[in-house]
């Protein structure tokens, strides 16, 4: 436990699923959590869930495609808390369709909520984190932006574009202890993929993928992301990690 004592840390998209459950974990080890999502008023059950448990935890409503949302949310954050250590760029949005049948419309919109969103959160937390003397961003990539598959292009496109932006970030805020690190998560029991995972023979075909036989759980997420957020990785910048059964190591 304290593991990010004294902490302050924002995290997008925490209504639900790996968001959700991180700010569970981040609460539980010291931190102050703030969870910016579009649904704000289950942020808020989520907040007051936390806080009766005698943690620190706040909701903001937060559309990450918005510019304006992102200058509000990091005043916001500075004014009550006065610093930030911790940015996790969670928000994010699942497509299968194949390029050919992807409409524009369809692809700019994963794009815009996965890379434009990771990109706006990353640019405008580097000024608080820089004035804190360092922190740390973890981005949720995918396997998807590791590897190909069959489904989608859109999502593969966006989760790859994270990886690399990420290593981006890491090489040109080192020199100031700002760190950056994706995530790149492979099937994980969530409301994305809850539809697919309900179907015992979606799920078998699956689990038969990895080498591990199961479908990864949020709190094995949400771990990885506190490694990367705490000073414990204090010497791990610009590294992608994957978190998928053995999934990508093929």
């Amino acid at each position: 436990m304290n593991r990010l004592l004294n902490k302050v840390a924002l995290i997008s998209g925490g209504a639900k699923g790996i968001g959700k459950y991180t700010a569970q974990l981040f609460a539980k080890e010291g931190a102050s959590v703030i969870i910016g999502d579009k649904d704000l008023l289950t942020c808020k059950k989520i907040a007051t869930d936390i806080s009766s448990e005698g943690y620190q935890c706040s909701a903001l409503y937060l559309d990450v495609t918005k510019e304006s949302d992102w200058v509000n949310t990091i005043s916001d954050v500075m004014s009550n808390f006065g610093k930030l250590d911790i940015l996790v760029n969670n928000a994010g949005i699942y497509s299968t369709i194949p390029i050919e049948k992807t409409p524009l419309e369809d692809f700019n919109n994963v794009i815009s909520v996965n890379l434009t969103g990771m990109f706006l959160g990353t640019k405008h937390a580097i000024p608080a984190l820089r004035a804190a003397g360092g922190g740390s961003i973890v981005n949720m990539s995918s396997t998807a932006g590791l590897v190909g598959n069959i489904g989608s292009g859109a999502y593969g496109a966006s989760k790859g574009g994270v990886r690399s932006f990420t290593k981006y970030t890491a090489i040109q805020h080192a020199i100031e202890s700002i760190r950056a690190n994706s995530i790149h998560p492979g099937p994980i029991d969530t409301d994305m993929l809850a539809d697919k995972l309900a179907n015992l023979e979606s799920r078998a075909a699956s689990e038969s993928k990895v080498p591990m036989g199961r479908i990864g759980t949020v709190d094995e997420v949400a771990m990885a992301i506190l490694f990367l957020a705490s000073d414990e990785s204090s010497y791990i910048t610009g590294a992608e990690l994957a978190i998928d059964g053995g999934l990508t190591a093929r």
